[in-house]
């Protein structure tokens, strides 16, 4: 293990027993309950409880007992492809990476139950549901080390792929740059999903290059350009439609989300999600 990465290890265990101790992952209300019995009715009883299928099928009012299941499943998914290599030292991978590691840490300091995907062209790697710390380190590390370079990622499939592979209702994170379409509805309407958005501050403000060759990280293509004040608006233009194309999608399917850029500590915004 790199001495870069256990420092961002060390640095988010850290943080997560100090920062985030006491306060919870969820704020899902009414849903951390498994079901214990039936009974009939009796006066006093909350009518909201009844069994309306069981009291039609008996003839008398029946109502569901519940009792309180603590443990919560986290599931976090890191969207890894090229459009993450971005600036100088890989910022925006270290960033995901981080982000994702002080979740699992989190997990475990709960005593929640964690899983861990890393979708990656149109593949992906699953640390299993866990409790142990060594699951948790080894996906860290995993998102440290993998190769994004000239790598697209197919989003509906990994949408898809979190839709089929996750059975319990879970607090699901889905981290990324968000730079591409992405439809969460599906997930929406079975899970808790809250959205991070990791950018690097010169994607929303870029500087004037004049004439360059860039490179696209996702193929190896290149495209010689002006990139001037002109380019520039442009760009920004059509950043500003697919943002706002994006918060209505999270608004309109109650996506709590939060935007972390590379030269943040992402743990000051993180904090504002839990408590």
């Amino acid at each position: 293990m790199s001495l870069a990465l256990k420092t961002l290890q060390l640095k988010a265990r850290y943080q997560v027993y100090t920062l985030l101790a006491g306060n919870n992952l969820s704020k899902m209300h009414g849903e951390g309950y498994d079901f214990s019995e039936l009974r009939e009715y009796q006066i006093g009883d909350d009518v909201r409880k009844i069994n309306w299928t069981i009291t039609a099928k008996l003839g008398r009012p029946y109502i569901k007992e519940l009792h309180a299941n603590r443990e919560l499943s986290v599931v976090v998914a890191a969207m890894m492809d090229g459009s993450l290599y971005f600036g100088a030292d890989n910022l925006k991978q270290h960033a995901v990476t981080e982000i994702a590691t002080i979740l699992g840490y989190s997990a475990h300091h709960n005593n929640d139950l964690f899983t861990g995907f890393n979708f990656y062209s149109d593949k992906y790697t699953l640390a299993p549901p866990t409790k142990q710390l060594y699951h948790i380190e080894n996906y860290s590390k995993e998102l440290y080390e993998q190769k994004i370079l000239h790598t697209a990622l197919d989003y509906t499939k990994a949408i898809q792929t979190l839709s089929t592979h996750i059975h319990k209702r879970s607090l699901l994170f889905i981290i990324g740059d968000f730079l591409e379409p992405v439809d969460l509805s599906l997930l929406a309407q079975k899970h808790e999903v809250i959205a991070i958005i990791v950018r690097h501050r010169e994607e929303e403000k870029p500087h004037k290059l004049g004439d360059v060759i860039l490179d696209n990280p996702k193929s190896t293509q290149s495209l010689n350009t002006d990139f001037s004040t002109t380019s520039i608006q442009h760009y920004l233009a059509k950043l500003k439609a697919h943002d706002e194309t994006v918060q209505t999608h999270f608004i309109h399917y109650n996506i709590r989300h939060t935007k972390i850029y590379t030269d943040e500590d992402p743990i000051d915004k993180l904090v504002r999600l839990f408590v």
